[in-house]
């Protein structure tokens, strides 16, 4: 059983990375090249989209983390699974303070009405997020350790 869990906690957070790794890398810069700002419709639809799915995503994440660790504790690779799951506890206040106020005021922007400033709230969501998925990739990597 706790081989499964496991494997399925490895899975559900790299799946997680993977998908923000790629909005961080490709998505979000592919969406800024656009011409005439086309980008913004996008992001508005991804911060809808997404809001609506992550925290889902990540709030499982943690809870998958927190119960391998339990039921592994005192055994070789617990305390890895401990500090995976006590990163992705990091990654969810991050959002919580610092990347959902903005990507929820992304989220009613229209080609029509964005604010004159709304490069500068993407660019620091980006940076936020830049940090976000770099705590996320180290957990993953701790779950995958210790899964070996």
């Amino acid at each position: 059983m706790q081989d499964v869990l496991a494997v399925v906690t490895v899975v559900v957070v790299g799946l997680m990375v993977g998908v923000e790794f790629a909005v961080a890398v490709f998505v979000n810069p592919i969406l800024d090249r656009l011409p005439n700002d086309g980008g913004v419709e996008a992001r508005s639809d991804g911060a809808r989209v997404l809001g609506r799915v992550m925290p889902f995503w990540y709030i499982g994440s943690v809870v998958l983390g927190a119960v391998w660790s339990t039921l592994t504790w005192g055994d070789a690779g617990a305390s890895l699974v401990a500090a995976g799951t006590a990163l992705l506890v990091v990654s969810v206040v991050m959002s919580i303070l610092l990347l959902v106020p903005i990507n929820s005021r992304v989220a009613t922007w229209s080609q029509e009405g964005v604010p004159a400033d709304w490069k500068q709230q993407v660019g620091r969501w980006d940076r936020f997020h830049y940090v976000r998925v770099g705590v996320i990739v180290l957990a993953f990597t701790l779950f995958a350790v210790a899964l070996v």
